[in-house]
């Protein structure tokens, strides 16, 4: 089967990002149309504090997100937000990827906090910026900020007596260092990308058995509001979309490997029926190089030939960069 290619706007041409207030003084700040290098955020706004989840791709989208919180904080009579200066602050990354941390640095004065990982992996990439495989990104001043407060497991946030939790689940999934944060008084939950509302799921640099593990643990949550890496804000209906696109890609792995395929020839062969609908089909060529690994022993995580990947998912997409718009 060939590239099922979605048609994608310029990037002048998307909606502006916007701001909804998914509980009280809790944001989800929405970057349409949520592709490659087009994430999610969040705010929470306390009387005393200001925590921001995730920063965005590029220096003028993040100074985007941090004008829209300045905006919040003038509607409730402040002085100042994350972008002006007032309030003490928090930024945490959800993991390592550069479309949510590459503008770190845009908020010197904020405590930064991530899994142990994130803040390695930060530190061994810098910024990324991955012209050539993806369509050329104005990508603005910025320097690596990585987390300077890491956590292995759990650790709760106070937002004045609001507790946010933020949780790595002992796997690798998406990345090696997922993390959600998990408000229960409101049942709202930031998932990073271990959820993608309308994309293809990406485990490339994580694990499809460890997605499992993961999402199990979204679900045990028991959310009511998810908002998602990319995406509009949804329920868990997108959690239990996740999942059948992972057993279905185990499917095709076991058919590919039975019938001596290579990932390419799989993804190339594969009919993805409903999955069609999901934007970026071609993380199917990435997902099953990690797929066939796992197939062959690896464990969650482990280093594969991520490069080789990310060609097999230029060439699943007729040998052209992959969309950006970030």
């Amino acid at each position: 089967m060939t590239s099922t290619n979605h048609d994608h706007p310029r990037a002048d041409e998307l909606p502006p990002p916007r701001t909804e207030e998914v509980a009280d003084r809790v944001y989800a700040y929405i970057q349409p149309d949520g592709g490659w290098w087009i994430n999610n955020t969040g705010v929470v706004l306390g009387d005393h504090a200001v925590l921001c989840i995730d920063s965005c791709a590029t220096e003028r989208r993040t100074r985007g997100f941090l004008d829209a919180i300045d905006g919040l904080q003038r509607q409730l009579g402040r002085n100042g937000g994350a972008g002006g200066g007032g309030g003490a602050r928090m930024l945490v990354n959800t993991h390592q990827h550069g479309d949510h941390t590459n503008g770190n640095c845009l908020l010197p004065e904020a405590t930064i906090i991530g899994h142990r990982r994130c803040r390695e992996a930060i530190q061994a990439t810098g910024i990324l910026r991955p012209d050539g495989l993806w369509e050329p990104v104005e990508w603005g001043d910025l320097e690596p900020a990585p987390p300077f407060v890491t956590f292995e497991h759990r650790l709760d946030l106070y937002i004045d007596d609001l507790v946010v939790e933020l949780h790595h689940f002992g796997t690798a999934a998406h990345t090696t260092n997922d993390v959600v944060a998990w408000i229960p008084e409101h049942r709202v939950l930031f998932t990073g990308d271990l959820v993608f509302n309308g994309g293809t799921p990406f485990v490339l640099m994580g694990s499809v058995a460890g997605s499992f593990v993961a999402l199990d643990c979204l679900m045990e949550l028991d959310p009511v509001v998810i908002v998602p890496g990319h995406g509009d804000v949804c329920g868990p209906e997108a959690i239990d979309v996740a999942g059948e696109y992972l057993r279905f890609l185990q499917q095709v792995t076991v058919e590919a490997r039975d019938a001596g395929l290579t990932p390419l020839e799989a993804a190339r062969q594969a009919d993805l029926g409903s999955f069609a609908r999901l934007s970026h089909p071609e993380r199917i060529a990435g997902n099953l190089h990690r797929a066939f690994a796992e197939c062959e022993g690896a464990r969650p995580g482990d280093p594969i030939d991520v490069a080789a990947a990310l060609f097999d998912m230029v060439t699943f997409n007729g040998g052209r960069p992959l969309t950006c718009q970030a």
